[in-house]
């Protein structure tokens, strides 16, 4: 094949994976970054032997990408219980997946945060869920999450007792403003799958994507016009064809009007001498506080020691110092948990990206911009390292195509 140099801006998920495709069919692609690692947003910092994760970051181990894309044997994946610990009005209850986890069976039956009634419809759509296809499940008219689950009957209790908070530390947002559809996706990965992490921390899935690919790190992009890539440091790169497998509104100068809306998040590390929930699970606040979900780490990470992450999704005008502050008395109060010194904290401004109009994954037909680049990313479909792993696979077969003058009929 005629020899094409083509460049990934981003080693990000999406991007690694579009290297990974190319590599896979003879070309030899290299990646620019901005970063000092691969991964992007996903991405793990060890201090002191503690692993802290940029976010509370779990993946699906039901997402189909996940099991084309990543050797999931050597993550050495630890599994989360298929349940919550929920904390309301100084009482604790659990509420779970009896189907998967028998043990939850009855706490989940006597829980106070909903009706039978409730459960009786969790169990159903669980049931639905499973059976509608992926294709059906974004295609099907989006309405928001919480409209979503009042109109399938569930009563206002378990909605903010347990949607709300729950469903708040995925979506990053406590409205539940987000489309039904990602709703759907999300309760069917996890009706069918479980929530896992690397023991090395969420990092260790980008290393495996980065094994063997060509990256240039500390290389931010300035702009992409044509063939010719100009970075922030002067210097310029030529290319056949380029991957943005980040928002191309930063970078493509005519879509500078189109600059990506994010959404945040703040997640803080703390010591502490409580022994832990004795299993990876989450943990999950109802009251008015900042403290959304929880989980010990040494719950999750063998003989790891005791740490507790606790993610905030509110806004906020304290600082992160007298956040924390707040935090120790929000979790003493509505927990029992008594909060050691602070560790760490880290406040990720661009954690998710705001999507309208959500699709399950591009077909490569659709993700070449102009004749030089083409696009990839999840902020393009949905937010997941499934679609992130899709994006950036369709953007690779849209170059090969390109480059060997294909004619593909999308």
């Amino acid at each position: 094949m005629e020899n094409k140099k083509i460049v990934i801006i981003g080693a990000g998920v999406s991007g690694l994976v579009a290297a990974q495709t190319l590599k896979n069919q003879g070309y030899e692609p290299i990646i620019f970054d901005k970063n000092t690692h691969p991964g992007g947003r996903v991405h793990t910092i060890v201090e002191n032997n503690v692993i802290m994760d940029l976010g509370f970051q779990v993946m699906l181990d039901e997402y189909p990408a996940i099991k084309e894309y990543l050797d999931t044997s050597s993550l050495d994946l630890i599994k989360f219980a298929p349940g919550a610990v929920i904390f309301k009005d100084g009482r604790t209850y659990k509420l779970g997946d009896a189907s998967r986890d028998l043990k939850f069976l009855l706490p989940t039956i006597f829980a106070g945060i909903g009706t039978l009634g409730d459960k009786w419809k969790v169990f159903t759509l669980s049931r639905k869920l499973k059976q509608k296809s992926l294709s059906d499940i974004f295609s099907t008219p989006e309405i928001t999450t919480e409209q979503y689950l009042k109109d399938y009957g569930f009563s206002d209790k378990i909605i903010e007792n347990f949607f709300r908070p729950f469903y708040a530390g995925i979506f990053l947002e406590d409205k539940l403003l987000t489309s039904s559809r990602m709703f759907e996706f999300v309760f069917k990965m996890f009706a069918t799958g479980n929530a896992t992490v690397p023991a090395r921390g969420i990092k260790a899935i980008p290393e495996q994507l980065a094994n063997d690919i060509d990256i240039n790190y500390n290389k931010e992009l300035l702009e992409v016009v044509g063939n010719q890539l100009t970075f922030k440091d002067g210097s310029q790169v030529q290319s056949d064809y380029t991957i943005v497998a980040t928002p191309a509104s930063d970078v493509v100068p005519n879509l500078r009007n189109q600059q990506q809306d994010w959404k945040q998040t703040t997640v803080f590390y703390f010591k502490t001498d409580h022994e832990g929930f004795k299993q990876p699970i989450i943990g999950l606040l109802t009251g008015n506080g900042y403290a959304n979900n929880f989980h010990f780490l040494h719950d999750v990470f063998p003989n790891h020691q005791k740490v507790i992450s606790i993610t905030v999704v509110k806004d906020y005008t304290q600082t992160e110092e007298e956040l924390s502050s707040l935090l120790a008395q929000e979790l003493k109060q509505e927990t029992g948990i008594e909060l050691g010194d602070m560790i760490k904290y880290f406040k990720i401004k661009k954690a998710l990206p705001v999507l309208n109009n959500l699709n399950y994954a591009l077909p490569s037909t659709e993700t070449q911009l102009t004749q030089h680049v083409f696009l990839a990313g999840d902020h393009l479909s949905n937010s997941s390292l499934n679609a992130a792993m899709l994006n950036g696979a369709a953007a690779a077969q849209a170059v090969i195509d390109k480059a060997e003058n294909r004619v593909v009929v999308g």
